[in-house]
């Protein structure tokens, strides 16, 4: 008689564990696991701009599929711009609360008494990354490495200037350059960051910057959609530029197909059935193009301003062709994505969102009517489950009008006064909290002794005498027209911890102008040096813009290395000058870095 060996009978016990039990116990340890998370939020994305809400002049299938294999929101409303919905996503809270009133030169910052939704799952022991636009603070503790998220790559402004191989992109506060085209260089970051955690919960956030302008994108995509023409227009076709809307839709192609990507990679790694995949936009269409006829567009707290896309996929727990009517906001998926992975949320500040895990595993019991806020540049709007009102009193049965095209409050007094009364005393409280751009006394950190790299671009510095911005939005600008000793740009700063600090300064300088002596200043402290190296690149973008771009023009800047300073803490001017201009010419300049000798 054969005997079987002690291995053989440990492989015949498994088999049994495995038929009796149906599972081994690495898919008992799955199964257990808190869900990993891929937070994907598109950059002036219009709720129109899907296939699955009825555009005829686009394709995302991928995107789609989020919704058909999971559920949609009819009434998901964000922010009417870019970093304000962002910070409602991240603290729950509307954004005035946590000190964004702006989308740049710092107004678009939360503060830092805020918990954010990296915070809380990174404490819960989540790996955490974000891949793309950051747009809530650059210098850390602002950085997003210092908002919960270990791993940073992409940029932290409001919105960048090259989409192909760009320079100057960072990576947990180093500076690198791109690889190949914008959205996909994010979504290969995504993928590799998705690959090296498979094994633990892990929450990645995409923050894609398309199609926020200026308005790039490879051939593949502009082709499609320039051959398939546009049909479908926006209700006032006159106000319609064709060709941006061309773009615009191909840059959401380009994204389908990212997505596409991620969803392919979850099936791969075997981790789609415990991953939550959301899809959401951060307001209205950056252009007048179909929109299911809504009024209003980005900037707007109408309709079609703050409507956005919501589409939440969890295989494991959520059913199929899901749809949800009750109206819900940005701030809600802080709450919401806490309450379905088990982890209490501990927060300095009550939050304004509420969690709705009750609406997507549709658990028994009733859900409590609510109101949503729109608030934006002076302007706020209500939303109830059937009614808005606008800031001049108008009153719309979303309901039964979604174009808001016609004004009942004569025909519905009471409710008009009763959202009147609700957005009013909104207002006094939410509002009361938010300091405008003239009242905003929050400097720029430098020197936190937990990071040891401070960027102070263009964007945050102030320019004195005949220097210019390259352009009247700040985000990506460098400065212009340096032409004499006078002229100076000064960051106010506060250090947080004395040191010594590594300065490099990137510049462009023509040929001609070769010589100035630059010096960096801070208190009783400066460093000077000589830029010996000319480097005169042309502007450049145009070359793959679409359209006529609003935004700056790029350079191809260098770096001069201007030696050590030594800063002492506290709050002052930061300052760079010309101490001479051989050539009554001084540098273009992009960015300081400071980088803390150890």
């Amino acid at each position: 008689m054969m005997i079987a060996s002690s291995k053989s009978y440990r492989v015949v016990i498994l088999l049994l564990v495995c038929i009796i039990g149906g599972c081994t116990s690495s898919n008992k340890s799955e199964e257990s696991r808190m869900p990993n998370i891929v937070l994907i939020i598109s950059d002036d994305q219009g709720w129109g701009d899907l296939s699955f809400h009825g555009n005829e002049n686009i394709r995302t299938p991928n995107i789609d599929s989020l919704a058909m294999d999971g559920a949609s929101f009819t009434n998901f409303y964000v922010s009417p711009v870019c970093s304000p919905t962002r910070a409602e996503l991240l603290t729950g809270r509307y954004h005035p609360r946590s000190g964004v009133h702006g989308t740049s030169a710092g107004g678009e910052r939360m503060n830092l008494d805020e918990t954010t939704l990296a915070d809380i799952f990174k404490s819960a022991g989540y790996a955490t990354g974000i891949f793309g636009k950051w747009h809530n603070g650059m210098q850390y503790p602002y950085h997003p490495n210092g908002r919960g998220f270990d791993e940073f790559y992409g940029f932290a402004s409001g919105h960048w200037g090259d989409y192909f191989s760009p320079k100057l992109l960072e990576r947990n506060g180093r500076l690198v350059q791109g690889e190949g085209y914008i959205v996909d260089d994010f979504t290969n970051k995504a993928i590799t960051y998705i690959e090296n955690h498979r094994e633990e919960p892990f929450f990645a956030m995409l923050a894609y910057n398309t199609p926020h302008s200026p308005m790039q994108v490879p051939d593949e995509w502009w082709q499609g959609v320039k051959d398939r023409g546009i049909q479908m227009h926006h209700r006032e076709p006159e106000l319609e530029d064709t060709t941006f809307s061309i773009a615009a839709l191909a840059m959401v192609e380009n994204i389908d197909w990212n997505v596409g990507r991620i969803n392919q990679k979850l099936k791969e790694l075997d981790i789609e059935e415990n991953t939550i995949v959301l899809y959401m936009s951060d307001n209205g269409p950056n252009s007048w193009r179909w929109n299911g006829g809504m009024k209003g567009r980005k900037g707007s707290i109408h309709e079609g301003g703050v409507r956005s896309p919501l589409f939440i996929k969890w295989p494991k727990e959520i059913q199929k062709n899901l749809e949800i009517d009750e109206i819900a906001s940005g701030i809600d998926i802080l709450p919401t994505l806490a309450d379905l992975s088990g982890i209490s949320v501990e927060k300095n500040q009550p939050l304004d969102g509420v969690s709705v895990k009750p609406l997507l595993l549709q658990e028994s019991g009733s859900w409590n009517s609510r109101l949503i806020y729109s608030h934006w540049n002076g302007r706020t709007s209500v939303r109830s489950q059937e009614w808005r009102l606008d800031d001049e009193g108008n009153l719309y049965d979303i309901a039964q009008d979604r174009g808001q095209q016609n004004d009942v409050s004569s025909q519905y007094p009471d409710i008009a006064e009763e959202l009147a009364d609700s957005l009013e005393k909104w207002e006094m409280q939410v509002l009361s909290e938010l300091k405008n751009r003239d009242e905003d006394d929050r400097p720029f950190p430098v020197g936190h002794p937990d990071f040891r790299s401070t960027q102070l671009p263009a964007r945050d510095a102030i320019p004195h005498g005949n220097i210019e911005r390259s352009n009247r939005f700040p985000n990506d600008t460098f400065f212009r027209n340096w032409s004499s000793l006078s002229d100076s740009v000064t960051w106010d700063v506060e250090v947080i911890e004395s040191g010594t600090f590594d300065v490099e300064l990137y510049y462009t300088l023509p040929e001609e102008s070769k010589g100035p002596v630059l010096e960096l200043s801070f208190g009783d402290n400066s460093i000077s040096d000589t830029i010996r190296v000319a480097h005169n690149p042309p502007l450049r973008g145009m070359e793959h813009d679409r359209i006529e771009r609003q935004e700056s023009y790029v350079k191809d800047f260098i770096s001069l290395k201007m030696g050590t300073i030594y800063l002492d803490s506290g709050r002052g001017n930061l300052t760079l000058k010309a101490l001479q201009l051989p050539g009554n010419t001084g540098p273009d300049v992009r960015l300081l870095m400071l980088t803390r000798v150890e």
